[in-house]
């Protein structure tokens, strides 16, 4: 394997340095280094040079909330089309989500879809596990053999549903205890959201539309904050929505409870009131919300009250997003834009700096999920998994040129900053100037 020399770019958005990778490994980090220094240190091996000067170089990023489709929903998305997004959008690792058809409630589908990660080459693929069979909520799935089985699962989750009933999210919560793992929660109180469109408020009595409250995701995080103080487990909340979830997850930190939030890009971008075009693109679960909430998710996250982002990756195919909105299905592509977003909505305000924005897409979601040898600090002796992004960068979004099977997006034509220009996964080359190897 040959050796890459990336000279001058700003690690973590500090001063430009020059970092060596040889093999999987990064070799050094500093100024000054030479691609004759390094073709001597490596006797023969052929050395590529990266000229990066004022891009930001930042390990690579790790998405805790991925939906994949396969097995089952191919037409959607495919184990390797959704890696190869995510080595668009900069991303060394995904967690995928246990919605598929059949369910991962197994061990024989986990390691199917961790096999069709392993094939694929594009990024390291962490499937996740569903917390109950069939994501049905009546009966705890195989939480120990998942565990157990070549894919090491830890992060279990229904999403897509929520686990509602007390006493099973109780029950799950006391088994992951055992191993360290932790359960992800889709927020949703069933009940308060049946025939639910769109955020209820003004704008859906407005439009006439069935409106989700903020008090269905924010009941359910209440509850099960006190459940993990009371097991003494690891609880996940996934996409955080409403500016009531944030203070209930403020609340729950400060009295030492141990959990972790994420938000997704769209909710620290857009609003509900993007739904008066009846776009079905802007169809989401949880749904857009309002000026308000989306003001303290960014701070959330800028204060860590919010942990992570996460992109809540959900592809669906043309028929299923071009049809009337109260038949659309609900969900957005993400990881192709994730980064673009977070720099226009958190660094651009000046909320983050790069630094933080590597904790937030990188350091964090690897130790909540267990990626081994993701979302480490970019240093001599650690796993070459980079990303190389020009942030000067400014252009249309285009969804033809999206690497996912799936083109559902809420930016098609919308100016976004930034673009990934490089992703390394153990040294390996996924992305060179914006073209997927």
């Amino acid at each position: 394997m040959s050796k890459i020399l990336i000279r001058g770019a700003k690690v973590l958005g500090g001063e430009p340095q020059d970092v060596l990778i040889d093999g999987e490994l990064i070799a050094a980090v500093g100024t000054g280094l030479s691609a004759e220094d390094a073709g001597r240190a490596g006797g023969a091996q052929d050395v590529t040079v990266i000229e990066a000067e004022g891009k930001v170089l930042l390990p690579g990023l790790v998405d805790l909330h991925t939906h994949l489709r396969e097995p089952g929903r191919e037409d959607s998305e495919t184990v390797l089309t959704g890696t190869r997004a995510a080595a668009s959008g900069g991303f060394t690792a995904v967690f995928a989500m246990a919605n598929t058809f059949p369910v991962a409630d197994t061990a024989g589908v986990v390691e199917q879809v961790w096999r069709l990660g392993k094939e694929s080459g594009y990024c390291d693929v962490r499937p996740i596990g569903a917390v109950t069979v069939g994501l049905e909520g009546k009966k705890l799935a195989e939480l120990g053999a998942m565990h157990d089985s070549a894919a090491e699962v830890s992060v279990f989750s229904d999403d897509g549903k929520c686990v509602d009933d007390a006493v099973i999210m109780r029950r799950a919560l006391e088994y992951v205890k055992a191993f360290g793992g932790v359960v992800a929660q889709h927020a949703q109180e069933p009940r308060l959201t049946e025939g639910a469109q769109m955020n209820e408020g003004v704008v859906s009595a407005e439009l006439g539309l069935g409106g989700w409250p903020a008090v269905a995701e924010e009941s359910i995080i209440a509850r099960d904050v006190l459940l993990a103080e009371h097991v003494g487990s690891r609880l996940h909340i996934c996409h955080l929505s409403t500016a009531g979830s944030v203070e209930i997850i403020r609340w729950a930190k400060s009295r030492g409870i141990d959990v972790t939030a994420e938000v997704c890009p769209h909710h620290l971008l857009l609003t509900e009131e993007m739904v008066r075009t009846y776009n079905p693109a802007y169809k989401v679960n949880p749904p857009l919300r309002t000026e308000r909430d989306v003001r303290a998710l960014r701070e959330a996250l800028a204060d860590g009250t919010i942990d992570i982002v996460a992109t809540d990756h959900a592809p669906h195919p043309h028929e299923d997003k071009d049809c009337e909105w109260a038949a659309a299905a609900m969900g957005m592509v993400g990881l192709e834009t994730a980064l673009s977003v977070v720099q226009e909505t958190m660094v651009e305000t000046g909320l983050l700096d790069w630094a933080s924005v590597a904790d937030r897409m990188s350091f964090t979601p690897a130790r909540i999920g267990g990626a081994t040898g993701h979302g480490r600090p970019v240093a001599a002796g650690e796993p070459a998994n980079l990303t190389l992004v020009d942030t000067a960068y400014r252009g249309q979004v285009d969804p033809a040129r999206f690497a996912s099977r799936s083109r559902n997006t809420p930016y098609e034509g919308r100016e976004l900053p930034g673009r990934v220009t490089h992703t390394w996964l153990r040294g390996k080359a996924t992305l060179m100037d914006g073209k997927l190897t």
